[in-house]
């Protein structure tokens, strides 16, 4: 049955709404967009919570003016300013010698519990990226074969508790409840990276205007992610005190003449602050010096990010630059020689039907990876901020009965694993968010079951 997906990409300079609609066939089409510039947002921190609910609510408006429908359930994207993350393990044995999705939950639980995390943070993702059935390493999917044990290696994401309570809150004051929460970076790759990329390594950078979001992704998942608050609006405020002109002034400097090639000889006439009618003549070498500096800076933190992952060797399909600040003429080859010649490219979002022009833009990456997520294009297998098992495996029903994202009548087996999946998230969304009893004697069991 044909559903909508409404999305929200909830950044420090713009929030972006997306009303994507996506049919039996799976082919997602977008119906409408609304941006709006943020308010009570720094750095990706919400700084005001009324202010951040405003603009929620105008972009959320707009596109359901032009989408002509109204979901008020949301997928929403949080910055990696607010997040804790680590690598984990588990193994579990396998009672019936089959692996189902309840020993898949299962494994990944007991990464979860064996990872500790504060009792003040709450899970937003476990992605597994590595599975290994009884000796049998480089398991792509599990589901189905015969083991008596099954190992898996896990990516937590984690936020704190306070965080997550501001952001629901700024979000339900526009009217709109959350269906899922998912980190900004993650939805990027989910939006830039192709088949072969995922399979090969890669970094994906998202150049916001405030921040830099980077995540690792190897096997079937992302495994390492890290944030830096640096972004584009860093450049204009940097071309603002040095040229002594207004920070409109210096934003549209930096989009008509933000260029990391060659400098050119030219002069420029600005207006200078405090006097609207007094003007500067500005060399565009000068202007050129001012934004090389802080890309240049930008970048190479972010290069130390990769190397300190231990995973800079594994990146077979180099790094992926998406966002606005990739609007600057020359940054990929910056790039290239500050990432010790890893291959580089500008990623844009995947290409949707529908209204979707305005959103063919690597400042649009975020957003559209959140539409894709809705649509169950995210790792194959993983525990959400919903704490409910996700899998591209089963997605969709019709009314003649359950059907795979081809359109075709599922087996019975892959029946059996769709209603194990409906059994186990209904028991995991019943499970209270507090109790720390409960979820001690949880812990419990899980280790029980882990060791026999």
């Amino acid at each position: 049955m044909p559903r909508n997906i409404l999305a929200i990409d909830i950044g420090s300079t713009k929030i972006c709404s997306v009303i994507a609609r996506m049919d039996d066939a799976g082919i997602i089409q977008v119906l409408g967009s609304g941006i709006k510039r943020s308010q009570g947002i720094k750095k990706g921190v919400i700084t005001n919570i009324d202010l951040a609910s405003k603009s929620i609510k105008e972009a959320y408006h707009t596109a359901c003016r032009v989408a002509g429908t109204s979901p008020d359930r949301a997928i929403v994207s949080i910055s990696g300013a607010y997040i804790k993350s680590v690598n984990s393990s588990s193994i579990v044995n396998i009672p019936n010698k089959e692996i189902s999705l309840n020993e898949i939950n299962r494994a990944l639980q007991t990464a979860h519990y064996n990872a500790n995390i504060p009792h003040d943070y709450e899970v937003l993702h476990i992605l597994p990226y590595k599975f290994k059935v009884d000796d049998q390493d480089f398991i792509e999917d599990p589901l189905g074969m015969t083991a008596n044990r099954l190992e898996a290696e896990v990516h937590i994401v984690s936020a704190p508790k306070s965080s997550i309570f501001n952001l629901k809150k700024a979000v339900r004051q526009a009217g709109i409840e959350i269906e899922n929460i998912v980190l900004a970076g993650y939805a990027s790759a989910i939006a830039v990276l192709g088949e072969d990329e995922k399979e090969l390594g890669a970094a994906v950078i998202d150049m916001g205007g405030s921040t830099c979001d980077l995540v690792i992704h190897l096997d079937n998942s992302i495994v390492y992610n890290d944030f830096l608050g640096v972004g584009s609006m860093h450049i204009t405020n940097d071309l603002s005190m040095a040229l002594h002109t207004p920070i409109s002034t210096a934003e549209e400097i930096k989009i008509h003449y933000g260029d990391l090639n060659e400098p050119r000889n030219d002069y420029i006439e600005i207006p200078v602050i405090g006097d609207s009618d007094q003007t500067d003549q500005v060399s565009l070498e000068t202007v050129y010096s001012v934004i090389y500096a802080r890309v240049e800076e930008t970048l190479m933190i972010l290069a130390k990010s990769i190397e300190e992952s231990g995973l800079k060797d594994q990146l077979g399909a180099g790094v992926i630059l998406t966002g606005g600040m990739t609007k600057l003429g020359g940054i990929r080859e910056l790039a290239t020689a500050l990432f010790d010649n890893l291959p580089t490219r500008i990623g844009k979002p995947k290409r949707l039907e529908g209204f979707f022009d305005e959103l063919d833009d690597p400042a649009f990456a975020t957003v559209v990876g959140l539409v894709l997520y809705g649509a169950a294009q995210h790792t194959l297998y993983e525990i959400d901020s919903n704490k409910r098992l996700r899998t591209k495996n089963l997605v969709d029903f019709t009314d003649n009965g359950p059907e795979d994202e081809n359109g075709e009548e599922l087996s019975p087996q892959e029946k059996r694993n769709l209603e194990a999946l409906e059994k186990l998230n209904l028991i995991q969304s019943a499970e209270p968010e507090g109790g720390d009893l409960k979820e001690k004697v949880s812990k419990l069991t899980r280790w029980l079951t882990q060791l026999f």
